[in-house]
Protein backbone atom coordinates (compact mmCIF):
# COMPACT_ATOMS: atom_id res chain seq x y z
CA UNK A 1 0.00 0.00 0.00
CA UNK A 2 1.54 3.02 -0.90
CA UNK A 3 2.34 5.77 1.91
CA UNK A 4 -0.27 8.61 2.68
CA UNK A 5 2.93 10.59 4.32
CA UNK A 6 2.92 14.23 3.32
CA UNK A 7 6.43 15.65 3.05
CA UNK A 8 7.44 18.07 5.75
CA UNK A 9 6.43 21.77 4.74
CA UNK A 10 7.43 24.72 5.12
CA UNK A 11 7.12 26.88 8.62
CA UNK A 12 5.09 29.64 9.11
CA UNK A 13 7.66 32.37 8.59
CA UNK A 14 8.27 35.23 5.96
CA UNK A 15 11.19 37.92 5.62
CA UNK A 16 9.96 40.26 8.02
CA UNK A 17 9.70 38.97 11.60
CA UNK A 18 6.47 38.93 13.58
CA UNK A 19 6.96 38.89 17.09
CA UNK A 20 3.71 37.40 18.04
CA UNK A 21 4.20 34.32 16.22
CA UNK A 22 8.21 34.46 17.27
CA UNK A 23 6.95 34.29 20.41
CA UNK A 24 3.88 31.93 20.24
CA UNK A 25 6.18 29.55 18.20
CA UNK A 26 8.80 29.92 21.66
CA UNK A 27 6.00 29.25 23.82
CA UNK A 28 4.77 26.27 22.23
CA UNK A 29 8.67 24.40 21.69
CA UNK A 30 9.20 25.38 25.28
CA UNK A 31 5.69 23.57 26.49
CA UNK A 32 6.29 20.68 24.26
CA UNK A 33 10.12 20.11 25.57
CA UNK A 34 10.71 21.99 28.58
CA UNK A 35 14.35 20.65 28.58
CA UNK A 36 15.53 22.87 25.88
CA UNK A 37 16.58 25.38 28.38
CA UNK A 38 19.30 23.10 29.76
CA UNK A 39 20.69 21.08 26.67
CA UNK A 40 24.62 21.43 26.42
CA UNK A 41 26.12 23.01 24.33
CA UNK A 42 27.80 21.66 21.54
CA UNK A 43 31.19 20.70 22.53
CA UNK A 44 33.60 22.93 22.26
CA UNK A 45 31.43 25.93 22.23
CA UNK A 46 31.89 28.69 25.35
CA UNK A 47 29.23 29.56 27.84
CA UNK A 48 29.90 33.13 27.45
CA UNK A 49 32.32 35.34 25.21
CA UNK A 50 34.68 38.02 26.58
CA UNK A 51 35.57 40.39 23.94
CA UNK A 52 35.32 44.07 22.59
CA UNK A 53 33.18 42.63 20.37
CA UNK A 54 30.65 42.10 23.15
CA UNK A 55 28.31 45.23 22.93
CA UNK A 56 25.10 46.70 23.56
CA UNK A 57 23.84 50.10 21.80
CA UNK A 58 23.47 51.40 25.20
CA UNK A 59 27.15 50.80 26.12
CA UNK A 60 27.73 54.10 22.82
CA UNK A 61 27.52 57.01 24.61
CA UNK A 62 28.90 59.42 21.86
CA UNK A 63 29.35 58.96 18.32
CA UNK A 64 33.07 60.41 18.63
CA UNK A 65 33.47 56.98 19.95
CA UNK A 66 33.53 55.07 16.54
CA UNK A 67 33.40 58.44 14.11
CA UNK A 68 36.58 59.25 12.61
CA UNK A 69 36.48 62.61 11.04
CA UNK A 70 38.41 63.51 8.25
CA UNK A 71 40.41 66.79 8.64
CA UNK A 72 41.37 69.49 5.85
CA UNK A 73 44.47 68.06 5.39
CA UNK A 74 43.28 64.28 4.87
CA UNK A 75 41.00 65.82 2.65
CA UNK A 76 43.67 67.74 0.72
CA UNK A 77 45.68 64.06 0.76
CA UNK A 78 42.56 62.56 -0.51
CA UNK A 79 42.01 64.94 -3.59
CA UNK A 80 46.01 65.01 -4.37
CA UNK A 81 45.67 61.18 -4.73
CA UNK A 82 42.80 61.32 -7.03
CA UNK A 83 44.77 62.87 -9.36
CA UNK A 84 47.87 60.98 -8.68
CA UNK A 85 45.93 57.98 -9.46
CA UNK A 86 44.46 59.41 -12.61
CA UNK A 87 47.53 60.26 -13.66
CA UNK A 88 49.03 56.39 -13.88
CA UNK A 89 45.93 55.68 -16.41
CA UNK A 90 45.15 52.36 -14.89
CA UNK A 91 42.03 50.63 -14.79
CA UNK A 92 40.11 51.16 -11.36
CA UNK A 93 40.48 47.41 -10.86
CA UNK A 94 44.16 48.27 -9.64
CA UNK A 95 43.71 51.00 -6.78
CA UNK A 96 45.19 49.85 -4.40
CA UNK A 97 47.16 51.80 -0.94
CA UNK A 98 50.30 52.33 -3.42
CA UNK A 99 48.32 53.43 -6.60
CA UNK A 100 46.09 55.73 -4.29
CA UNK A 101 48.59 57.05 -1.92
CA UNK A 102 47.79 58.65 1.67
CA UNK A 103 51.07 59.61 3.41
CA UNK A 104 49.44 60.37 6.60
CA UNK A 105 45.90 59.49 6.42
CA UNK A 106 46.92 55.48 5.54
CA UNK A 107 48.44 54.79 8.95
CA UNK A 108 45.52 55.92 10.70
CA UNK A 109 43.07 53.96 8.26
CA UNK A 110 45.25 50.46 9.09
CA UNK A 111 44.90 51.18 12.79
CA UNK A 112 41.10 51.64 12.29
CA UNK A 113 41.36 48.21 10.36
CA UNK A 114 42.62 46.60 13.68
CA UNK A 115 39.69 48.16 15.44
CA UNK A 116 37.89 46.05 13.00
CA UNK A 117 39.42 42.46 13.41
CA UNK A 118 40.45 43.20 17.00
CA UNK A 119 38.86 46.06 18.65
CA UNK A 120 34.84 46.45 18.83
CA UNK A 121 34.03 46.05 15.17
CA UNK A 122 32.85 49.04 13.30
CA UNK A 123 33.43 52.14 12.60
CA UNK A 124 32.23 55.37 10.02
CA UNK A 125 34.40 58.35 8.28
CA UNK A 126 33.29 61.21 7.93
CA UNK A 127 33.09 63.06 5.33
CA UNK A 128 33.62 62.78 1.91
CA UNK A 129 32.68 65.64 -0.36
CA UNK A 130 30.42 63.63 -2.45
CA UNK A 131 29.18 66.87 -4.46
CA UNK A 132 32.69 68.12 -4.99
CA UNK A 133 33.54 65.25 -6.96
CA UNK A 134 32.22 63.27 -9.88
CA UNK A 135 30.36 59.71 -10.21
CA UNK A 136 34.13 58.24 -11.43
CA UNK A 137 35.95 59.65 -8.83
CA UNK A 138 33.37 59.13 -6.04
CA UNK A 139 33.94 55.36 -6.83
CA UNK A 140 37.69 55.95 -6.83
CA UNK A 141 38.04 57.84 -3.67
CA UNK A 142 35.96 54.76 -1.98
CA UNK A 143 38.03 52.25 -3.66
CA UNK A 144 41.03 54.35 -2.84
CA UNK A 145 40.63 54.63 1.06
CA UNK A 146 38.96 51.02 1.61
CA UNK A 147 42.32 49.85 -0.31
CA UNK A 148 44.03 50.87 2.87
CA UNK A 149 41.76 49.28 5.10
CA UNK A 150 41.28 46.27 3.27
CA UNK A 151 43.37 45.54 0.30
CA UNK A 152 41.38 42.63 -1.55
CA UNK A 153 37.78 43.78 -2.84
CA UNK A 154 34.73 41.02 -3.00
CA UNK A 155 32.78 39.83 -6.55
CA UNK A 156 29.31 40.71 -6.07
CA UNK A 157 28.33 40.02 -9.36
CA UNK A 158 28.74 38.72 -12.64
CA UNK A 159 31.00 39.88 -14.82
CA UNK A 160 33.64 40.81 -12.45
CA UNK A 161 31.37 43.76 -10.79
CA UNK A 162 32.88 44.56 -7.21
CA UNK A 163 30.57 47.56 -6.88
CA UNK A 164 27.18 47.37 -5.22
CA UNK A 165 24.39 50.55 -5.59
CA UNK A 166 21.87 50.04 -2.62
CA UNK A 167 18.82 52.16 -3.89
CA UNK A 168 15.02 51.82 -4.28
CA UNK A 169 14.67 50.69 -7.67
CA UNK A 170 11.02 49.65 -7.75
CA UNK A 171 9.72 52.95 -9.44
CA UNK A 172 12.52 52.58 -12.78
CA UNK A 173 12.41 48.98 -12.82
CA UNK A 174 9.58 45.97 -13.48
CA UNK A 175 8.96 44.90 -9.73
CA UNK A 176 8.61 41.71 -10.43
CA UNK A 177 12.72 41.98 -11.46
CA UNK A 178 13.45 42.70 -7.62
CA UNK A 179 14.23 39.75 -5.29
CA UNK A 180 15.81 41.53 -2.71
CA UNK A 181 15.58 44.48 0.03
CA UNK A 182 18.31 46.44 -0.94
CA UNK A 183 16.11 47.81 -4.28
CA UNK A 184 13.39 48.54 -2.60
CA UNK A 185 12.29 50.92 0.56
CA UNK A 186 11.44 48.16 2.87
CA UNK A 187 12.95 47.38 6.00
CA UNK A 188 15.65 45.43 6.02
CA UNK A 189 16.31 42.66 8.96
CA UNK A 190 19.15 41.84 10.64
CA UNK A 191 21.73 40.17 9.01
CA UNK A 192 25.31 38.85 8.01
CA UNK A 193 26.20 39.17 4.25
CA UNK A 194 27.08 35.98 2.37
CA UNK A 195 31.21 35.74 1.97
CA UNK A 196 32.60 38.85 3.03
CA UNK A 197 35.17 39.56 5.99
CA UNK A 198 33.98 43.56 5.88
CA UNK A 199 31.03 45.16 4.83
CA UNK A 200 31.32 48.46 4.03
CA UNK A 201 28.70 51.68 2.76
CA UNK A 202 29.56 54.64 1.48
CA UNK A 203 26.55 57.25 1.72
CA UNK A 204 25.90 59.12 -1.76
CA UNK A 205 22.90 60.73 -0.78
CA UNK A 206 20.19 59.61 2.51
CA UNK A 207 17.11 59.39 2.15
CA UNK A 208 14.27 62.40 2.83
CA UNK A 209 12.83 60.06 5.73
CA UNK A 210 13.64 57.06 7.80
CA UNK A 211 16.68 54.31 6.43
CA UNK A 212 18.90 54.02 9.79
CA UNK A 213 21.38 51.58 9.59
CA UNK A 214 21.55 49.72 12.71
CA UNK A 215 24.39 46.93 13.47
CA UNK A 216 24.34 44.67 16.40
CA UNK A 217 27.27 42.73 18.00
CA UNK A 218 26.53 38.73 17.18
CA UNK A 219 28.74 38.18 20.23
CA UNK A 220 26.24 39.49 22.32
CA UNK A 221 23.32 37.51 20.89
CA UNK A 222 25.41 34.35 21.33
CA UNK A 223 25.99 35.08 24.78
CA UNK A 224 21.93 35.88 25.42
CA UNK A 225 21.31 32.47 23.80
CA UNK A 226 24.40 30.44 25.54
CA UNK A 227 22.61 31.41 28.57
CA UNK A 228 18.86 31.23 27.97
CA UNK A 229 18.28 28.99 24.65
CA UNK A 230 21.28 26.57 24.46
CA UNK A 231 19.37 24.35 21.87
CA UNK A 232 19.20 27.29 19.56
CA UNK A 233 22.71 27.69 19.53
CA UNK A 234 22.91 23.47 19.28
CA UNK A 235 20.54 24.03 15.96
CA UNK A 236 22.42 27.36 14.62
CA UNK A 237 25.43 25.05 14.47
CA UNK A 238 23.73 22.34 12.60
CA UNK A 239 23.37 22.19 8.54
CA UNK A 240 21.27 24.25 7.57
CA UNK A 241 19.32 23.92 3.74
CA UNK A 242 20.55 26.95 2.24
CA UNK A 243 18.43 28.05 -1.31
CA UNK A 244 20.48 28.84 -4.07
CA UNK A 245 17.48 30.45 -6.51
CA UNK A 246 18.14 28.21 -8.88
CA UNK A 247 21.39 27.95 -9.07
CA UNK A 248 23.59 24.74 -9.52
CA UNK A 249 23.01 22.94 -6.92
CA UNK A 250 19.62 24.27 -6.05
CA UNK A 251 20.43 23.79 -2.33
CA UNK A 252 23.35 23.75 0.04
CA UNK A 253 23.91 23.05 3.67
CA UNK A 254 26.06 24.30 5.81
CA UNK A 255 25.61 25.94 9.55
CA UNK A 256 24.89 29.54 10.52
CA UNK A 257 27.12 28.90 13.66
CA UNK A 258 30.47 28.71 13.81
CA UNK A 259 33.44 28.54 16.68
CA UNK A 260 36.83 28.30 15.35
CA UNK A 261 39.69 29.97 16.64
CA UNK A 262 38.51 31.05 19.81
CA UNK A 263 35.95 33.02 17.96
CA UNK A 264 32.05 33.10 17.19
CA UNK A 265 31.42 33.18 13.52
CA UNK A 266 27.63 33.45 12.17
CA UNK A 267 26.85 34.20 8.77
CA UNK A 268 23.50 33.85 7.27
CA UNK A 269 20.60 35.81 5.69
CA UNK A 270 17.13 35.37 6.55
CA UNK A 271 15.65 35.88 2.36
CA UNK A 272 18.19 32.35 1.78
CA UNK A 273 15.21 30.48 4.25
CA UNK A 274 12.25 32.78 3.29
CA UNK A 275 12.54 34.14 -0.09
CA UNK A 276 11.78 37.77 -0.68
CA UNK A 277 8.99 39.60 -2.94
CA UNK A 278 9.63 38.78 -6.27
CA UNK A 279 12.17 35.71 -5.25
CA UNK A 280 10.48 33.41 -3.39
CA UNK A 281 12.16 30.26 -1.82
CA UNK A 282 12.11 27.52 -4.14
CA UNK A 283 9.40 24.77 -3.41
CA UNK A 284 11.91 21.97 -4.29
CA UNK A 285 14.29 21.96 -1.67
CA UNK A 286 13.30 21.20 1.92
CA UNK A 287 11.81 22.75 4.31
CA UNK A 288 12.91 24.58 7.19
CA UNK A 289 12.13 23.22 10.72
CA UNK A 290 10.00 25.01 13.61
CA UNK A 291 13.66 24.83 15.84
CA UNK A 292 14.98 26.72 12.67
CA UNK A 293 12.19 29.00 12.24
CA UNK A 294 12.24 29.83 15.94
CA UNK A 295 16.44 30.30 15.88
CA UNK A 296 15.85 32.69 12.87
CA UNK A 297 13.76 35.41 14.77
CA UNK A 298 15.44 35.03 18.00
CA UNK A 299 18.90 36.29 15.96
CA UNK A 300 16.63 39.08 14.67
CA UNK A 301 15.19 40.01 17.43
CA UNK A 302 17.78 40.09 19.80
CA UNK A 303 19.96 41.81 17.10
CA UNK A 304 17.22 44.03 17.29
CA UNK A 305 17.03 44.54 21.37
CA UNK A 306 20.95 45.14 21.58
CA UNK A 307 21.25 47.34 18.02
CA UNK A 308 23.14 50.95 17.67
CA UNK A 309 21.33 53.29 15.22
CA UNK A 310 24.02 55.15 13.68
CA UNK A 311 23.50 58.66 12.30
CA UNK A 312 24.47 58.13 8.72
CA UNK A 313 25.18 61.35 6.69
CA UNK A 314 25.82 62.08 3.52
CA UNK A 315 29.72 61.31 2.49
CA UNK A 316 29.78 58.62 5.34
CA UNK A 317 31.65 55.67 4.74
CA UNK A 318 30.73 52.47 6.96
CA UNK A 319 32.78 49.35 7.83
CA UNK A 320 31.78 46.86 9.90
CA UNK A 321 33.04 42.94 10.64
CA UNK A 322 30.62 40.77 8.80
CA UNK A 323 31.61 37.94 10.56
CA UNK A 324 30.39 39.22 13.76
CA UNK A 325 27.90 41.81 13.63
CA UNK A 326 25.31 41.78 12.17
CA UNK A 327 23.74 45.26 10.37
CA UNK A 328 20.17 45.98 9.56
CA UNK A 329 17.92 49.60 8.19
CA UNK A 330 15.04 50.75 8.74
CA UNK A 331 12.27 51.32 5.47
CA UNK A 332 12.89 54.73 4.26
CA UNK A 333 10.68 57.66 2.18
CA UNK A 334 12.69 59.27 -0.55
CA UNK A 335 12.16 62.57 -1.99
CA UNK A 336 12.69 64.19 -5.56
CA UNK A 337 15.10 66.53 -3.33
CA UNK A 338 16.78 63.89 -1.43
CA UNK A 339 17.13 60.10 -2.91
CA UNK A 340 18.74 57.46 -0.62
CA UNK A 341 22.09 55.87 -2.36
CA UNK A 342 24.76 54.07 -1.02
CA UNK A 343 27.37 52.23 -2.87
CA UNK A 344 28.98 48.89 -1.28
CA UNK A 345 32.02 47.04 -0.79
CA UNK A 346 32.68 43.13 0.45
CA UNK A 347 36.33 43.51 1.75
CA UNK A 348 38.96 41.30 3.15
CA UNK A 349 42.46 42.16 4.65
CA UNK A 350 44.92 39.58 4.18
CA UNK A 351 46.99 40.28 6.78
CA UNK A 352 44.19 40.54 9.79
CA UNK A 353 41.21 38.49 8.47
CA UNK A 354 40.47 35.14 10.28
CA UNK A 355 40.40 31.89 10.18
CA UNK A 356 37.54 30.25 8.10
CA UNK A 357 35.80 27.36 9.01
CA UNK A 358 36.12 24.66 6.34
CA UNK A 359 32.44 24.74 5.16
CA UNK A 360 32.50 29.32 4.17
CA UNK A 361 35.82 28.61 2.51
CA UNK A 362 33.95 28.09 -0.75
CA UNK A 363 31.94 31.12 -0.47
CA UNK A 364 35.42 33.33 0.64
CA UNK A 365 36.96 31.77 -3.00
CA UNK A 366 34.31 32.64 -5.00
CA UNK A 367 33.75 36.24 -3.78
CA UNK A 368 37.98 37.06 -3.75
CA UNK A 369 38.60 35.06 -6.74
CA UNK A 370 38.80 38.04 -9.11
CA UNK A 371 41.50 39.72 -10.49
CA UNK A 372 42.52 43.56 -11.07
CA UNK A 373 41.78 43.83 -14.79
CA UNK A 374 38.47 41.90 -14.37
CA UNK A 375 36.95 43.95 -11.56
CA UNK A 376 34.26 46.22 -12.99
CA UNK A 377 32.57 49.63 -11.32
CA UNK A 378 28.65 50.18 -11.92
CA UNK A 379 28.61 53.54 -12.31
CA UNK A 380 24.95 53.30 -12.32
CA UNK A 381 22.84 51.36 -9.97
CA UNK A 382 21.57 47.52 -11.77
CA UNK A 383 20.12 45.01 -10.02
CA UNK A 384 22.51 42.06 -8.75
CA UNK A 385 22.24 38.73 -10.56
CA UNK A 386 22.15 37.07 -7.04
CA UNK A 387 18.97 38.86 -6.12
CA UNK A 388 16.89 39.24 -9.61
CA UNK A 389 13.06 37.84 -9.21
CA UNK A 390 11.75 35.49 -11.37
CA UNK A 391 10.20 37.28 -14.29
Amino acid sequence: MASTTRPPSQSDITYHPDREKWQQRTTQRLSDDPSLTSVPLPEGFPNQIHSPLVWEGKDWKNEAQWVFTLTPEHLVEIDDAVKHFHGLGLHFGYISAQTFPLPTLGPALFELSKELHQGRGFFVIRTIPVDSYSKEDNILIYAGISSHIADTRGLQDKNGGVLSHIKDLSRTHFKDAIGGPAYTTDKQVFHTDQGADIVSLFALQTAAEGGTSRISSSWRVYNELAATRPDLINVLSQPWPVDEFGRDPPVTHRPLLYYIDSKIIIQYARRYFTGFQHLPRSKDIPPITEAQAEALDALHFLGEKFSLGLNFQQGDIQYINNLSIFHARDGFTDSPQKTRHLLRFWLRNEDLAWTLPESLKRLWKNTFNVNPQDQTFAIEPVIRDAVKGKR
